[in-house]
C-alpha cells in the first residue's frame, strides 16, 4: 500500500484504527441478548458518535459493513453470528494486540461477506469456462489459435462447433485476437449483441445495461435482436444496448492496446462516478460513493488498474475537494464534503 494513503480523510491512521475498534465494540454490545443491556448500549453508542466526528465516521463504516453482511440471508432467514463474531474479535484486549485483532476481524468479516456473495449472487461467474480473479489479467489460447485476454474479474464461456466459434462474455471485458478461419465465423455474445468476425482484433466490455465495443484491427458486424446489423471499423467504438448500436466514435486503437498491456484506465473528461465504478470492479471489497454528491467532478487521467490504491491516491492529488477514507483495505468511502464541480488539470 502506498505510504501516502495515510492522508485519507485527513486523519492519522492510529486515531482511525482506535475509532474503528471502539465502533466495533459498541456494535457488539448492541447485539447483547439482554434487552436492558441493548438499551443501555444504544444510548452509549449514540453519545459516543456525537462526541467526535471521527467516531461518527468510524461508526458509519462499521454499520455499512455489517449492513452488507446482514443483506445476505441464510436459508433459514439469516444467521449473522459470523459477522457478530468477527466484530467481537476486536473487543479491547492487551494494547499491543489491538491492531492485530482489528486486522484479523476485518479479514473474517470480509471473508463472510465474500463467501455469501459468491454463493448467492455470482453463480454464472463461478461456472464459466474461463475466469480471471479480481485484480488479475489472464490470456488463453483457444483451440483454433485465437487468443482471449480476460480483464480483471471477467468470465467467458467457449462453445466451438464445426459451423462456428462462439464466445459468451459472462461479465467484465476481453481483448480478442481472432485466428482466421473462413469456414467458421467467430462470434462474441455479450448479452446485448452478437459481434461477428472472421479475422480481427477488438475489445468488448460488458456493463449492466450496455456493451462497449472497441475495434483495433479490421472490422466486425454488430447485431442486436430486432435491429439491423452495424459494421464497426478499426479505430471506432460503439456503445450497444437493447435499443441497438449507438453512434460510432473515433478512438486511438494503439492507445487502447497500450492501455490493455499496461493494465491502465484511460479516461478523457469522464464523470468521476464512472471512473470509480471501474476502479471498484478492479479491487476487492467495497468502494462506496454518493453519485449525486460527486456529479460535478469530471476526470481526464491515466490510472493504474492493477494498483487501485495508487489510482485513488492520484485522484486525491488532483482533486483537493475529495475525501477518501480507507476504513479497512476492503471498505473505502469517497465523498466531496466541500463540494466540487471542476475538472482536474
Amino acid at each position: 500500500m502506498p505510504p501516502r494513503l495515510s492522508r485519507y480523510g485527513g486523519m492519522s491512521s492510529a486515531r482511525t484504527d482506535v475509532a474503528a475498534e471502539q465502533a466495533a465494540h459498541w456494535i457488539v454490545q448492541l447485539s447483547a441478548d439482554d434487552p436492558a443491556e441493548r438499551e443501555q448500549a444504544r444510548a452509549g453508542y449514540a453519545a459516543w458518535k456525537a462526541a467526535d466526528p471521527l467516531h461518527a465516521t468510524a461508526a458509519a463504516g462499521m454499520e455499512n459493513l455489517l449492513g452488507q453482511l446482514s443483506a445476505v440471508r441464510a436459508p433459514a432467514g439469516g444467521d449473522h453470528r459470523p459477522a457478530r463474531a468477527a466484530l467481537a474479535a476486536i473487543a479491547p484486549k492487551r494494547p499491543r494486540q489491538r491492531l492485530r485483532q482489528l486486522a484479523a476481524a476485518g479479514a473474517v468479516a470480509v471473508l463472510v461477506l465474500t463467501t455469501a456473495m459468491v454463493a448467492s449472487e455470482r453463480p454464472a461467474y463461478l461456472l464459466a469456462d474461463l475466469r480471471s480473479p479480481t485484480g488479475q489479467w489472464r490470456t488463453h489460447t483457444l483451440a483454433d489459435g485465437s487468443r482471449l485476454t480476460l480483464g480483471s474479474h471477467s468470465a467467458v464461456n467457449v462453445h466451438f462447433s464445426a459451423g462456428e466459434r462462439h464466445v459468451e462474455l459472462v461479465r467484465g471485458d476481453i481483448l480478442v485476437d481472432v485466428a482466421k478461419d473462413a469456414q467458421r465465423p467467430f462470434i462474441v455474445d455479450s448479452g446485448q449483441a452478437a459481434i461477428r468476425a472472421l479475422g480481427t482484433r477488438f475489445t468488448v466490455h460488458r456493463d449492466d445495461g450496455a456493451t462497449i465495443l472497441s475495434m483495433l484491427e479490421s472490422k466486425v458486424s454488430a447485431q442486436v435482436a430486432q435491429h439491423p446489423a452495424t459494421v464497426v471499423q478499426a479505430g471506432q467504438r460503439a456503445r450497444i444496448t437493447s435499443d441497438g448500436v449507438g453512434p460510432l466514435t473515433a478512438i486511438d486503437a494503439a492507445s487502447v492496446q497500450d492501455a490493455w498491456r499496461a493494465h491502465q484506465l484511460v479516461v478523457d473528461d469522464q464523470p468521476l462516478a464512472e471512473v470509480l465504478d471501474e476502479l471498484a470492479r478492479h479491487r476487492p471489497g467495497q468502494l462506496h460513493y454518493d453519485r449525486t454528491q460527486i456529479a460535478g467532478i469530471r476526470v481526464a487521467a491515466v490510472l493504474p488498474l492493477d494498483d487501485t490504491d495508487k489510482a485513488l491516491q492520484l485522484l486525491i492529488d488532483n482533486f483537493p475537494q475529495l475525501r477518501i477514507r480507507m476504513l479497512t483495505r476492503y471498505l473505502v468511502m469517497v465523498d466531496a464534503p466541500a463540494g466540487g464541480a471542476a475538472k482536474n488539470k
